[in-house]
């Protein structure tokens, strides 16, 4: 046992798609678990390999909620392809699924069904709105939930002001650490306290998108919808070049500023003496330092900010952000060989563990079913076994 592999030994059974269980799933397999990825054989397995371009059995959604799992191709709409699920359940310590609630109990694999089977799981089931309520049995994904939880209500552009989704999968992502945060500290207490019995663990993209939106919720409603901007002038302005974007938090940034954008005489200027009456005569500060930003270059506004400690940074594309002399130093940026791809995939590697480097198991993105004989041979299965089930698509081997 190591930092590296906290979870050997722990054998974990997915059966969620898109990306916030698959990722929470992937954390696992990445500090030493043993993930078994289930998908159907059939209509391109997890619905996350087929979103946008595909690459062969992957899309840029799949490679990272993928990579160090076992994929197994099962049809869990025959009798046999259940049977062969319980199998597998059988001494797992995680059960994950992130069917739309009521799905999972109609396969016959709800949590009482499992736990009678196996009492010491750990049974997380991963939704959008929740298991309850009216809006259990809606389906959902990111941006319908940066929609409904308000991020998108108040994400307007500044030109438009209309409401836009923030593009990153946002809230996938931050629920599937949230799940990986709840089944972790359990395993820890199941361990710690030499407990027998398992738990039922549930979340949601809603709840997900809450608590990732927690300090504007709060302002929000405290504020009564109408949110007090920061320390003004901030946010992204155009320059000579591209774009900057300036953050100023305390108001003895101002002078600074003002000295470091050659604007000395708005320093004193009573429009803009304090942060309350930089709020208050917001628009016309900006059209008086909007023209400045976008007569001078980026390096010379970004250097002579930095000098006096106000945070700025470059607005760059993902490609120049790959690119940046800081993410290339720090080695943030793995370069991975993976199948269907002739280039390189960028992956940013995990804190706490070690860089990712192609070949190994962990730095790989299976293809659909790829380890189902495997696994299957590793839970009694013999090869003639494997061929019949795969020759009558009960499995895909």
């Amino acid at each position: 046992m190591s930092y590296h592999q906290a979870f050997k030994g722990l054998k974990v059974i997915d059966l969620t798609g898109g990306v916030a269980g698959p990722s929470c799933a992937m954390m696992f397999a990445q500090h030493g678990a043993e993930v078994i990825k289930i998908e159907t054989p059939h209509n391109g397995g997890d619905w996350a390999r087929i979103l946008g371009k595909t690459y062969g059995d992957h899309s840029s959604f799949s490679f990272f909620g993928t990579l160090g799992k076992k994929a197994v191709a099962l049809d869990l709409k025959t009798q046999e392809g259940k049977d062969i699920l319980w199998k597998l359940i059988d001494g797992a310590d995680i059960f994950m699924e992130g069917f739309r609630p009521g799905t999972i109990q109609r396969y016959g694999f709800g949590y009482d069904a499992v736990k009678a089977k196996n009492p010491g799981i750990m049974y997380y089931s991963i939704s959008g709105f929740g298991q309850i309520g009216p809006w259990a049995g809606r389906p959902a994904m990111d941006p319908v939930l940066q929609a409904f939880n308000g991020i998108v209500h108040e994400n307007r552009g500044e030109m438009d002001n209309h409401p836009h989704r923030i593009a990153i999968s946002l809230i996938d992502m931050y629920t599937g650490l949230l799940g990986f945060q709840a089944l972790s500290t359990s395993i820890f207490v199941k361990k710690m306290q030499n407990l027998t019995e398992g738990r039922y663990i549930e979340a949601s993209l809603m709840q997900g998108g809450a608590m990732l939106s927690v300090i504007r919720l709060i302002a929000g409603y405290l504020e009564n919808g109408v949110l007090q901007r920061g320390i003004m002038p901030a946010g992204v302005f155009d320059t000579k070049n591209g774009q900057i974007n300036v953050t100023m938090v305390r108001n003895t940034d101002w002078a600074p500023f003002c000295e470091a954008m050659e604007i000395q005489h708005l320093e004193h200027d009573p429009r803009f003496k304090d942060p309350a009456t930089r709020r208050t005569n917001m628009d016309e500060l900006l059209g008086l330092v909007r023209p400045v930003f976008k007569s001078k270059e980026t390096m010379w506004i970004s250097e002579r900010l930095t000098a006096r400690n106000i945070m700025n940074g470059q607005v760059n594309s993902y490609s120049e952000f790959l690119k940046e002399e800081q993410v290339v130093a720090t080695n943030i940026i793995a370069w991975l060989k993976q199948p269907g791809l002739d280039q390189l995939v960028p992956m940013p590697n995990i804190p706490g563990l070690p860089p990712f480097e192609s070949g190994t198991a962990r730095a790989h993105a299976p293809t659909i079913g790829e380890h189902t004989r495997e696994v299957l041979k590793n839970h009694g299965f013999t090869d003639a076994q494997v061929d019949d089930l795969n020759a009558r698509k009960v499995v895909k081997a």
